[in-house]
């Protein structure tokens, strides 16, 4: 959440910079409540001051043994007040977190302005998109036809939106998530963690995902459980309360299923890995020193970038504007495969700096080289997310006879395994 303090000194500053992303909405609600909040607290005070000069004239009255009933009655009133004022406190404290919690983080300077994703801009691109001397399938006729995909059965099971991989196709997901980790964890020096696969109310306010996004999750309401829309949750709520005693920063990288139910999504491309409820990623999180964050952001796009180059696909950075990053995001650049048989692009990552804002909800604090404990700034990044990645390994290594070429650097995870090809994947 924002810093009450810096919303009440740099109003206008703070108004303006959520009026780049069309969220100004709470704001005056907010400061208001801050403003009723003072007024209370300094009539509380004023009391308190009075009670405690009351006080003292009944000892002095006491040793003078003179009457003191009239004195202690108005004590008592005064304190009835206190008892009276300090409710209304606590019910205004109650409504200015919940205002805080509605209020998204600002958006950093560096963020180009815009009003939707039509004002991304692209910042870069890693090859271009080719053209095949074929007419390209989709990853849907592919996975069919190789027998990898089964999106019937999984419909059957479960309902729309909930992929079923089977043979060669389970072992290429399973590829490339052991992929990832070992280059994230041996060559760019993120900790592995394996995480809870379900988080409380509490981890995912923390994270940003309530209040603001609860018709996405899948919610347990009798254990007060979500399942996770990102390992990100989990990752980020390691150090929910506490001060990091150890030298920042802090890099973690985590495998995890992600489940959203994609509630303002529907009817929006609904067949195939496009848009599912459930898919895996392999997550990638940074707990970093403030003046840092934002070189930190900068190598955790290129971490991700990293993965598509190394898998020989066709990619673009495109650098969010203000009306598009996420609620808790300060800045963030999303990661795009080409897809053929799509003709699209198809977003694969997102990269974010949060900077305190994800800290100050889950108390997430540090030690400064001064010894002062001041807010972490956290980042995450998808490192990436597979649904997606398959489709554009499967229409982008497609072949005139229907075969898939797999990308080199996978071939070591699949036992040799260069290339999928009708007939070879064993069937269910």
């Amino acid at each position: 959440m924002l810093d009450i303090k810096l919303i009440r000194e740099g109003e206008a500053e703070v108004r303006a910079a959520l009026a780049r992303r069309g969220a100004a909405t709470h704001l005056d609600a907010l400061l208001q409540a801050d403003q009723q909040r003072r007024r209370l607290v300094t009539d509380v005070e004023s009391l308190k001051r009075q009670r405690n000069t009351a006080s003292e004239e009944i000892g002095k009255l006491k040793k003078a043994g003179q009457d003191t009933a009239a004195k202690q009655v108005a004590v008592k009133a005064i304190g009835a007040q206190i008892a009276a004022l300090d409710d209304q406190i606590q019910q205004v404290d109650q409504e200015l977190n919940s205002l805080l919690l509605m209020i998204p983080n600002a958006p950093h300077t560096s963020v180009p302005d815009g009003k939707s994703a039509a004002d991304n801009q692209v910042v870069r691109m890693h090859g271009a998109p080719q053209p095949l001397a074929f007419k390209p399938k989709t990853h849907l006729e592919l996975g069919e036809s190789l027998g990898i995909l089964d999106f019937g059965r999984a419909a059957r099971m479960t309902g729309a939106g909930f992929p079923l991989y089977v043979g060669l196709g389970a072992r290429l997901e399973r590829a490339l998530v052991q992929f990832m980790l070992d280059l994230h964890v041996k060559e760019h020096g993120y900790t592995e963690v394996s995480t809870p696969f379900v988080c409380n109310s509490a981890a995912m306010t923390g994270t940003g995902q309530l209040p603001k996004m609860a018709e996405d999750m899948y919610y347990i309401p009798t254990d007060d459980l979500y399942l996770i829309p990102t390992a990100e949750v989990p990752i980020t709520n390691i150090y929910r309360e506490e001060i990091i005693e150890r030298p920042l920063p802090i890099y973690l990288t985590a495998y995890s299923p992600c489940f959203r139910r994609e509630a303002g999504s529907a009817g929006r491309e609904t067949r195939g890995l496009i848009r599912v409820h459930q898919f895996d990623k392999v997550e990638m999180v940074k707990f970093v020193e403030p003046e840092t964050s934002y070189r930190e952001l900068e190598s955790l796009v290129a971490n991700a970038e990293d993965v598509l180059q190394r898998l020989g696909l066709t990619y673009r950075v495109l650098a969010l504007c203000a009306g598009d990053i996420s609620f808790a995001a300060a800045k963030c650049y999303d990661i795009e495969l080409w897809a053929p048989g799509q003709q699209a692009w198809l977003e694969v990552s997102s990269c974010s700096n949060f900077e305190s804002f994800q800290a100050r909800r889950a108390l997430i604090r540090y030690r400064t080289k001064a010894k002062k404990v001041d807010y972490v700034h956290t980042l995450n990044g998808s490192g990436v997310a597979l649904a997606r990645l398959v489709v554009a390994i499967l229409e982008n290594g497609q072949t005139a006879d229907g075969a898939i070429n797999l990308p080199e650097a996978i071939v070591p995870y699949m036992d040799g395994i260069r290339r999928l090809e009708p007939g070879q994947s064993p069937k269910l």
